[in-house]
């Protein structure tokens, strides 16, 4: 099997599998009970807390866990939205972020009356920072903006665009999505006030994730019922889940450089191998991208049927964010970054790990020659 799709999912970690095998076996008390059994599994759980805020350089207070980014989004998003919405009703976000962060201001405007803006990017995916900086207002509350697009893998600048914020009004809180870069380049947390992360994309479980949320921001939980997580996300704790986060934050963290100049040497030589075919046209740029994701259309093609034609090989890839699979229409990122029509609609994901071989994008690369020789162009 050829795995790459590595931004969709990862692979469980064997020692994260075997560690919460047996949390689950001992350790299923409800954490909040009073009695010893009740109590140790309560450290565990606060000890994980407490290493995931070390290895983030925050404070352990400032760690929420949750069921996953999409939660994280949501409670980050709505919960500074509806908190500080006595200030003004005006939320920015940009027009390529990730379905969990995109329906969510959607559901704001829709649903909550909120007023919000969708910054353009250019061809090449990239923010236009002046317009940010133009569209923040007084009564601006919030600017959500991730920092790995999780399609064409852009890297947005979170330096400067916590600096146009902070300038353009001091009050105005900065979440940012960073599933797409725990684990793969660095994170600096007190550029935001708000950061989401996933624990299934650095190797982790299903079901697990992490909202960063400082001290000095506010929120109105999502999930009202008891003192959990701060009083933030109520209902009795997945202590054993949570407890495996900062074991997984571990070691998707060792040897990360490493790690990322391995990638990045396969994703050059994939992009050079494909810019030599006919029809092939790169949708990540060079630049400023993360090297785990490489993004290119074959034009003429239907992209379904050369995902399914790599399939029959044991090799698996994507045609868009895996969250949007099932829709018809064209990738809200590239549409939004204008591509001609012909390119958006044959867009194919590749994500690389540094579990992924040389052999492995090799032998991609001659299933994918073979397959664009021998199936006929869409008319």
């Amino acid at each position: 099997m050829i795995y790459l799709d590595y931004v969709s999912t990862t692979p469980l970690n064997k020692e994260v599998k075997n560690m919460y095998q047996s949390l689950l076996n001992d350790y299923f008390a409800n954490a909040d009970s009073l009695y010893s059994l009740g109590l140790q599994t309560s450290s565990l759980m606060e000890k994980s807390r407490s290493l995931t805020a070390q290895m983030l350089g925050v404070k352990p207070t400032e760690i929420i866990f949750t069921s996953g980014a999409s939660e994280s989004n949501n409670a980050a998003i709505k919960g500074c939205a509806f908190q500080y919405q006595n200030r003004g009703k005006h939320l920015i976000t940009s027009a390529i972020e990730h379905s969990s962060v995109h329906n969510t201001f959607i559901q704001l405007r829709d649903v909550f009356g909120f007023d919000v803006d969708f910054i353009s990017v250019n061809e090449q995916g990239m923010l236009d920072l002046q317009e940010l900086e133009d569209k923040i207002r007084e009564d601006t509350i919030l600017v959500s903006i991730m920092y790995v697009n999780n399609e064409i893998g852009i890297i947005n600048p979170i330096h400067k665009i916590r600096e146009i914020v902070s300038q353009k009004n001091k009050k105005t809180k900065l979440h940012v999505d960073m599933v797409q870069a725990l684990g793969k380049i660095p994170v600096d947390l007190s550029l935001v006030d708000l950061a989401s992360f996933s624990a299934h994309k650095i190797y982790g479980l299903k079901g697990s994730g992490v909202l960063y949320k400082n001290e000095s921001t506010s929120l109105v939980p999502l999930i009202s019922a008891g003192q959990q997580e701060y009083g933030i996300r109520g209902g009795t704790s997945n202590t054993a889940t949570h407890t495996m986060f900062a074991k997984t934050l571990r070691l998707a963290l060792e040897n990360q450089n490493q790690k990322y100049q391995y990638v990045q040497s396969l994703n050059h030589y994939v992009r050079k191998v494909l810019m030599t075919l006919d029809d092939v046209v790169m949708n990540t740029p060079e630049m400023n991208s993360s090297p785990y994701i490489l993004n290119f259309s074959c034009i003429g093609y239907k992209p379904e049927v050369i995902l399914h034609a790599l399939e029959a090989q044991e090799c698996y890839v994507s045609t868009k964010s895996t969250c949007s699979s099932h829709k018809n229409d064209v990738s809200r990122t590239l549409a939004a970054m204008h591509l001609p029509d012909a390119v958006a609609r044959s867009a194919i994901r590749m994500s690389f790990s540094d579990l992924t071989t040389q052999n492995e994008v090799e032998e991609f690369l001659f299933h994918l020659k073979t397959i664009l020789k021998t199936i006929k162009k869409q008319r």
